[in-house]
Formats: structure tokens, sequence, C-alpha cells
């Protein structure tokens, strides 16, 4: 992939998680679109392509684009304690009961997620490949594992 290529990237994604970003904390404030489960299963998948997309591009070596889908990662984290309302259980959810059960447990889930989506990001700006490799190594077990396992129904 060629510079130009990489660049046009980075800033397309990079306006895709503001606007990202910016219609979460907006849902916050306001009814967003209505349906907290799918305003949370839009947001679960943005962070599933966005961790795709940073193993492809560390297959590739493309250390440093791997920022913008961590930040992505790291923004979204913050929203998704929001998007789990109480009450919020249908049978359009996979969440477990044990998200409002243990919701303590299920925020720390999203901080952790949130810091660590944060470390690499700042290692990829840094161009730090040994520290990006060793961060993208856990980052699905620390990030997404640690919280799917104990907190979302088996996906067949």
């Amino acid at each position: 992939m060629n510079r130009w290529t990489v660049r046009a990237s980075v800033v397309i994604t990079s306006l895709a998680a503001l606007l990202m970003g910016y219609a979460v904390s907006q849902a916050q404030m306001a009814p967003g679109s209505g349906d907290v489960v799918a305003d949370r299963q839009r947001l679960m998948k943005l962070n599933g392509a966005s961790s795709r997309d940073m193993n492809d591009k560390l297959k590739a070596g493309q250390i440093e684009a791997i920022a913008v889908n961590a930040e992505t990662i790291a923004i979204n984290a913050q929203h998704i304690p929001f998007l789990f309302p109480e009450g919020s259980m249908t049978d359009k959810s996979n969440a477990k009961p044990e998200v409002w059960e243990k919701k303590a447990d299920f925020d720390a889930a999203a901080k952790t997620m949130q810091v660590k989506a944060e470390e690499l990001r700042d290692a990829a700006r840094a161009k730090d490949q040994a520290k990006v490799e060793a961060l993208m190594k856990d980052f699905g077990r620390t990030t997404c594992g640690a919280c799917h396992t104990p907190f979302r129904k088996p996906v067949n």
C-alpha cells in the first residue's frame, strides 16, 4: 500500500471514529435511536471491525495506522456502560444478566478496554513496533474476551 492510501485510510477512519464518538455522546444526552440494544450492537460491531483492521495492519507492517483503530475502540469503550442501562435485556440482546448483577465489574471491564486501547494507540503513534506487537498479542483476550466471557451469551 502506498503512503497516500495509508494516509487516506487513516483520515477516513478517524472521521468515522469522531462521528461515532459524537453520535454515541449525543445518545447519552438525547433519546438516540430509541433502541439501546441496536445502538450497542452497532458499537460492538464497529469495535469488531476495528479489531480486525488492526490485525490486518499489523500483518502488513502498518504499525502507525493502528492508532486510528485503537482510538476508535478507546472512544467506544467510554460509552459501553451507558449502553447497558438497567432493564435493557431483551430477546434481541446477547447480554447475560451478569451485566447488571455485577455492574461494577462490567464497567471496570469497559474501562480496562479503554486503557488498553489508549496504550496501543500511543505505542502505534510512537511507531514502537515491539510494544504494539506485545499489546496486540493479548489485546483481544484482555479487552473483548474479558467482557464477552463473563457477560455475553455464546453466539452460535
